[in-house]
This record gives C-alpha cells, structure tokens and sequence, in this order.
C-alpha cells in the first residue's frame, strides 16, 4: 500500500466525481497537447485549448481532479473542502467565456469576519459598510475613518495591477524590444497615478503588512487580522518586508464585479474544478483519474510525450505540466536535459510550506465565550489573530522548526451557508492554520500530526469551550500530507512563495516567466507561473493563451 493509499484509509476519503478507470493501451495515444495535472490551473489550460479545436489530454496522478481543490467525504455523510475551502480570486473572465454557472458553479457569498479576543471582546467587520463602521468605531472612531479611506484605496491599488494577471510577462533585462515595450507600456499607467498612490505601490511592493498598516490604524486588533492576509501561504511573519504586496494579492479578489468580496462555492472547491472538468470535457477535452505521468519524454531538445507510471507511452505535440517546477524538472525531465543556470535556478526556487489544516465534523456549532450563540457572526470568516504580538510569535516558532504552539487560524463554517454539506443539524469547521514549517526541528510530521491537531483543537477552545465535547471526528493535513496526498512540494499551497524574488517576471525563475521551458513545446501553467496561487485560474488561462500563440506563430 502506498502513501497516497494510506492517507486515503486514515481519512476514510471518497471522491467528489466519479473516477475513470486507468488508461489501456487501447485508448489513444496521440494527442495535440497533454496536460500533467488535473488541479484546476490544469483543467483551465485544457479547457481553453480544447475549446480551440486542439486534441488535449489531461492525466491526474489522484483519483479525482482539482489538486487542491477538491470536496471529499472524510466522514459518513460530511463533505469537506480538504484543502482549499474559499473562493474569490478566480477570475470573472474564466467563469464567464467557460460558462462555468451553466456547468454547475454557484459562489456563495461569505458575509464579513469575526475574531474572538481573549479578552472577552471581538471584533466583527461585514460587508455592510454602516454596521462595519460602528463596530471598528467601538474600538476606535479614528481607525472606523480610516478604514474607509483604506478600502477605496486598496480596490484602486488593485485595479491597478488587475491587468498585469492577465500578462505573460517578458523579461526586462532581456534584448527583446517587447519586454521594454511591456514595461513602459506599465511605466505610463504608473505615471498617470496620483503622487500618492504610486508612493503607496512602492510600499505595497517593499514593506510588511504590518508597517503598510500602521500608516492607516491604531486597533491592534484590526490590524492584526487585516496583517493575516499578508502571510497566507508564506513562511514570512506580519512584520516581514514584502509581506504588504501578499496582502494586496488577497485584496483583489472578487465576485460578481464586487472588490473583497470572499465566497463559498455550493458543493465546496470541488465544485469549481467539477464545473471547469465538465467545460473541458464539453469541448472535448478527454480527462484520465488515476493516471500518474512518470516522465515527460524529450528528444532532440523537444517535449514529445510522456510515460505513465504503468510504462505505457503517449505521444503529443504539446506538454504542460500543472505541477510545480521542481517536481515538473527534475522529477519528470531529468537535470541532465537542462541547461545548469536553470537547473540552479529551479534549485533555489523557494517553496517552505508553511501552514496546515484541520477540518472538523461537529455535532453542533461552536459557541464562542465573546459572542455566544448561533449568530449571524459564525456566517462568515472567523479568525484567531488577537493581536499583532500574537502573530509575529505564531512565526517565531516556525522560525526554529516548530508548529506555532498558539497559532494563526483561519475558518469558516460552510454549512450555515450551505447545509448540504453535513447530515441535518451537524456542522463542519474548516480550519486554515499558520505556522506549520515543512522542515521540522526534531521529529516528523507522521510523528507529529495528532499533537498539531490537538494543539489547535486547544487553541479554538480557549475561545469556544464547548468545541471538545462537540467533535465527532477530525482530519489533520500537515505539510507531509500535501506533498505525498497533493503533489505540493514541501506542502506549499502556492507552488512557491509570493515573494518579490518570485513574481511577475522572476516567477518561477528569471527568463522563464512566460509560461515556457528550456525544453521546446513544454510549458508550465499552474500556480508557480505568474500570477501565482490561490484558486484564481489565471496562470492557467495565460499559459493557454500563449501556447495557442505560439502554435499559430511559432518562435513569437
């Protein structure tokens, strides 16, 4: 029984589509373009590509499609968004030209964010603007002005660099009078910002979340959660340069044309993949589970095929691999068929996995000590991040190779907004937790993962004391988990930090930022391209576009 196998039995894991059965040497075996990877940058790349009339494969190592976003039953009669459970960085673009309400997907909106304090009190901010500014006002009248300058702000800021999602971006230290025409083509929309705001996108782009925040607020509070989606995904503390920028990525999400706004998907992430999967197949796209790629066959310099697990061979013009760089690379092509400066780069391509997840089935709602009942505050997001100190020691830990013994945490409670999700009456706490570093101190995260769980189950109780007595059962996903279960190297949820050594025309590494490879007609088109992770589509989109670019007008 192998790794993937046991995970499964452990977590009692069933599939949220139907599996496929693994390829025969009767099925075709030539394809215009194959797609490594059925995470849903992958289902994108192929669903475009099908839609342009091109024979295109997709093969999935799991056997289910989303990667990381997906929806299992873990527990009888509970589904759980297992890795990914929110939405809002998915591109309106992708929904609209896939149709993808047509093939199912219903976003859910998320109504605001609630966090506990240890003091007895919380804080609480809706998407109503009026309840928002009262309650912020509770804690400071200064900050509830502010806070409307912030937020008018930030959605400029991030329609600002909305556009630059949807550029293949060039190289601008390369001869290539294009790269220099891209850049000044963003120089003059630079230019033509307020003084203001083109100082605050250099702070955006240099300084932490918390030092960007300080200029705005006093509430320590208030900070401290808005600071939290400066280091999602990062192994980075609030206080950490470059930090503000990761905050700005999460500020430009959307749903239905509305800034900030965060949602639920019906069915759970899963049902995003299954509604991409369902607009690939329609236009032809042939989509294999349980089919994992052992080597992607290069000959003469160029990508032909690939090798599955099982030695049987499928030959293509086109590869792209949805998986991260060092497994697409070195796993799949082999360092030896590279040039050495990319082979370094890659090497030095920083993924640090840095958070958990625990997801709970409970019997009945927890009831927080600061706010009890069941309110409409536990419909939206809930969050431990008490106060900046809280934050920057929740990282001091992973600093040392340890999981934050008071850790960060993220949640929500999908059934309230979407019953179906858990037998009648019953509810699931989906639980993001930050820090849990890859790399461990002493010991293994197989050693490790139930004392994690516990710790965090502690944590949530310091806030809720009745969450113990309400668990039926629980899931722990370390690090370990999403790389052997996931295929996320190191655990990282982005296929690599949003640092600015690793984005825009450094993402995944310099000269490579346009989607394609030292190896001809293979590509990369998941989350380690720019613009980078979340559950957004637009890496995969991109890479579409310029792979159908480059089929018209080869070498352009």
């Amino acid at each position: 029984m192998n790794n993937s196998d046991k995970f499964c039995n452990r977590l009692q894991c069933e599939p949220s589509v139907a599996p496929h059965e693994p390829p025969t040497r009767a099925m075709a075996s030539t394809y215009d373009a194959i797609i490594i990877g059925g995470g849903h940058n992958g289902l994108v790349t192929a669903a475009y590509l099908a839609r342009s009339g091109k024979k295109t494969l997709v093969l999935e190592r799991r056997r289910l499609v989303g990667g990381a976003a997906v929806t299992e039953e873990i527990f009888p009669g509970f589904r759980f968004s297992v890795c990914s459970y929110v939405v809002s960085l998915l591109r309106p673009e992708i929904i609209r030209e896939l149709e993808l309400a047509r093939h199912g997907l219903e976003i859910l909106p998320l109504d605001g964010t609630f966090t506990p304090m240890p003091n007895g009190d919380y804080l609480w901010r809706v998407n109503d603007h009026a309840q928002t500014y009262r309650e912020i006002a509770r804690h400071s009248p200064r900050d509830a002005e502010a806070y409307e300058d912030y937020s008018k702000t930030m959605v400029d800021m991030g329609r600002f660099v909305k556009p630059m999602l949807e550029m293949a971006p060039r190289d601008p230290t390369s001869r290539d009078p294009r790269a220099l025409l891209q850049l000044l083509a963003i120089g003059n929309r630079f230019r033509k910002l307020p003084r203001s705001f083109q100082q605050m996108q250099v702070q955006l782009g240099t300084m932490s979340a918390v030092d960007f925040l300080d200029q705005w607020f006093e509430t320590d509070v208030l900070k401290a959660t808005m600071a939290a989606s400066g280091i999602t995904g990062t192994f980075l503390g609030v206080r950490s340069p470059g930090t503000a920028y990761v905050l700005l990525h999460h500020y430009m999400g959307e749903i239905d044309g509305a800034f900030r706004s965060w949602g639920l998907p019906r069915g759970g992430t899963g049902a995003i993949s299954n509604a991409i999967a369902a607009a690939a197949r329609e236009a032809g796209a042939e989509i294999r589970t349980g089919t994992p790629v052992a080597q992607i066959l290069v000959k003469r310099g160029k990508a032909s095929g690939v090798v599955l697990e099982n030695g049987d061979e499928i030959r293509a013009d086109i590869v792209a691999s949805s998986v991260d760089p060092r497994l697409t690379f070195f796993k799949m092509v082999g360092k030896d068929l590279l040039p050495d400066d990319f082979v370094e780069d890659v090497s030095r391509y920083k993924l640090r996995g840095s958070s958990g997840k625990v997801n709970l089935a409970l019997d009945a709602l927890p009831n927080f000590t600061s706010l009890p009942g069941a309110g409409s505050h536990l419909r939206g997001g809930l969050t431990i991040s008490p106060d900046v100190d809280y934050m920057e020691r929740a990282y001091d830990d992973a600093k040392y190779g340890q999981y934050s013994r008071h850790p960060y945490i993220d949640m929500v409670i999908p059934t309230l907004t979407d019953p179906s999700m858990a037998p009648p009456g019953k509810h699931i706490l989906s639980c993001f937790v930050q820090y849990a570093p890859y790399h461990l101190s002493s010991g293994t995260w197989d050693d490790q993962r139930e004392q994690f769980g516990d710790c965090v189950v502690n944590t949530l109780a310091n806030y809720a004391p009745n969450l113990k007595d309400i668990i039926l059962h629980r899931q722990v996903i370390t690090p370990l988990d999403l790389e052997r279960e996931f295929g996320l190297t190191e655990g990282n949820i982005f296929q690599g930090e949003l640092t600015l050594e690793q984005l825009f025309f450094l993402r995944p590494v310099p000269g490579w930022a346009r989607y394609g490879t030292p190896v001809r007609s293979l590509y990369l088109c998941g989350s380690s391209t720019h613009p980078g992770g979340g559950i957004m589509g637009a890496s995969g989109r991109n890479a579409a576009q310029r792979i159908l670019k480059e089929w018209r007008f080869p070498g352009r």
